[in-house]
């Protein structure tokens, strides 16, 4: 099973991928945040993912040793490598709620986070309700490696290379019926292992299990996509492993992380930050500079990882985060002001 190239989400090319000198640098600065050695408190296909940080060889040894064949594609044309978000910084940086809400407590408190054995639910208003384990998330479509600008609601912005399949890809095999408007989005609930379910004052005040939700056809654009790795690896349990969800036109509260359901409804579900901040965190979260959240700008945004390793330089948001060529259609006629 190779990873193929879609030219459709060709945003990005080859100088935009982090410059060599950067890239090296990652064991130091990972060293330095106490990364290293915590992939032996993992069961091995978390480790797998983990460990091949500090490899090089760019290709994970769970897609290896899965079969599948792995290989770096070239990214999507707008952009080039050598702007691709450092690596060391997408695995250190994270809003994770569950694990705490210092951008470092992801790392720092998820490295024993257990994602084998797995399951994937895919229910609701289908034809054919699915349950996917985890070698069957690597293995159910063709994956593909997709460079997309990730735009976080708190106005920082990361440029990620993704590998996954798209959401619509699941969706078409299990067959969504008449009835169907919505998906849902759910992630695992397991107190014990996720510090911030367990004590809601360490979580940020979220109400657990995180929800999350898209417009069924929202979910089903090309765009939306599921995605088990990052950076030619599997995920690391702090960007979500082993699966979730990146909506790249979205502020990336909306990319739910650690998915465990997916159900197809017929009305608007409730999601989590909206229901604890309606004023604040709207059902579409559409990135839009026009539309400042109440308590910051968001018409322009800190890019992550450039203007040197510890700094970020200020640039301008596009509508859409940049991809309204593609999805802008999908919301003809809707108040982007009141739907925000």
């Amino acid at each position: 099973m190779l990873i193929k190239k879609k030219p459709s989400w060709d945003k990005f090319n080859h100088n935009d991928v982090t410059p060599e000198e950067v890239y090296q640098q990652r064991r130091h600065l990972l060293k330095q945040i106490g990364f290293l050695g915590a992939g032996t408190l993992l069961s091995f296909p978390a480790q797998a993912g983990l460990w091949d940080l500090f490899s090089d060889d760019k290709s994970s040894e769970h897609f290896k040793q899965a079969g599948l064949n792995f290989k770096k594609q070239p990214a999507y044309d707008q952009w080039i490598y050598g702007d691709e978000t450092p690596e060391a910084k997408v695995i250190s940086h994270n809003n994770f709620y569950e694990f705490g809400t210092s951008k470092t407590d992801p790392i720092d408190n998820a490295q024993s986070f257990q994602v084998s054995p797995w399951q994937l639910r895919i229910e609701g208003e289908v034809e054919r309700p699915m349950v996917l384990d985890y070698d069957a998330l690597f293995r159910l479509f063709p994956l593909e490696e997709r460079i997309y600008n990730f735009r976080c609601v708190e106005a920082w912005s990361m440029v990620i290379p993704w590998i996954g399949f798209s959401l619509a890809d699941i969706l078409k095999k299990v067959g969504v019926t008449s009835k169907a408007t919505h998906v849902v989005f759910e992630t695992l609930y397991d107190p014990e292992q996720m510090p911030g379910q367990k004590n809601r004052f360490v979580g940020g005040g979220v109400a657990y299990p995180y929800v999350e939700g898209l417009t069924l056809a929202e979910a089903m654009t090309e765009l939306t996509f599921l995605s088990v790795g990052l950076y030619g690896k599997t995920l690391p349990p702090q960007n979500g492993a082993p699966v979730r969800l990146v909506v790249p036109w979205k502020y990336g509260f909306k990319s739910i992380k650690s998915v465990v359901t997916i159900r197809v409804t017929d009305k608007q579900p409730p999601t989590s930050w909206n229901r604890l901040a309606p004023n604040e965190y709207g059902f579409y979260a559409n990135v839009n500079p026009k539309v400042d959240h109440p308590r910051w700008s968001q018409a322009s945004e800190r890019r992550i990882g450039q203007g040197g390793l510890f700094s970020a330089k200020r640039i301008n948001t596009l509508p859409f985060n940049g991809y309204g060529d593609m999805v802008g259609d999908l919301y003809k006629g809707l108040n982007l002001k009141v739907n925000f």
